[in-house]
């Protein structure tokens, strides 16, 4: 399946936001390697996650560069074991080189997504997106109200605008296709109150099938499971 649409509706810098537990690393990742096997030139993904110990992307460094993809975050590298709020100097390059598409994951709520006032001045741009990843079968976004709030205050503690929200409503291995569609419904809703676009809707790779999801009209991206060890289903 051909993503172009969907990556020409991104921008070259693209932030990543989300609560906890809304998938927004996942989607981060599968972003990244989708638009890897899509696209010829430099690719990176900047993690700016230093709120949450837990589901980081630059875990997956390995498997991320080996596709090509650059990753930028933490000062310590490869010691991923490391707590210590500390991001590497060159986190810069991949957001001034203009030839480079950067995904910026960002920590959940308002309170990771401080971190980005840093950087502001790389934000300021056209060739800037911002995301809304949303998952509603977390109790901090599971309703209109909920998920209107949750990005009121991303907006206000950054002065970016999010501009798309995207429909990852999943129930990890026991997403079926009446999850994603129910997500779907209640984001469109918000869309049409709002303006924001719906960039897509998400299933997870190899647990709901895209042919299960006829009803949905747009983009339609799979997700996959990078970040949950294998023990945790066993």
């Amino acid at each position: 399946m051909a993503y172009k649409q969907l990556i020409d509706m991104l921008g070259r810098k693209t932030i990543v936001t989300g609560h906890y537990g809304s998938g927004k690393t996942e989607f981060s990742i599968s972003l990244a390697m989708l638009i890897a096997a899509e696209i010829k030139g430099k690719l990176a993904i900047v993690d700016l996650d230093i709120v949450n110990p837990y589901f980081r992307s630059r875990e997956r460094r390995g498997l991320l560069e080996k596709a090509g993809i650059a990753v930028y975050g933490s000062h310590f590298k490869h010691e991923i074991t490391a707590e210590f709020p500390a991001l590497g100097a060159d986190i810069r390059a991949p957001l001034e080189d203009k030839s480079c598409f950067t995904i910026v994951d960002v920590g959940g709520n308002d309170s990771g997504a401080i971190i980005l006032n840093q950087f502001t001045k790389y934000f300021t741009d056209d060739d800037t997106i911002v995301l809304a990843i949303v998952n509603i079968n977390r109790p901090e976004t599971s309703n209109i109200k909920s998920v209107l709030s949750h990005i009121s205050a991303i907006e206000d503690i950054t002065k970016l605008k999010v501009s798309c929200i995207v429909n990852n409503s999943h129930l990890l291995r026991e997403t079926t296709p009446a999850t994603i569609i129910e997500g779907h419904e209640l984001c469109r809703q918000i869309s049409n109150m709002t303006g924001m676009k719906l960039l897509c809707d998400c299933y997870p790779a190899g647990i709901v099938c895209p042919e299960e999801l006829p009803t949905l009209s747009g983009n339609l991206i799979p997700i996959g499971l990078y970040m949950r060890p294998a023990w945790l289903d066993l």
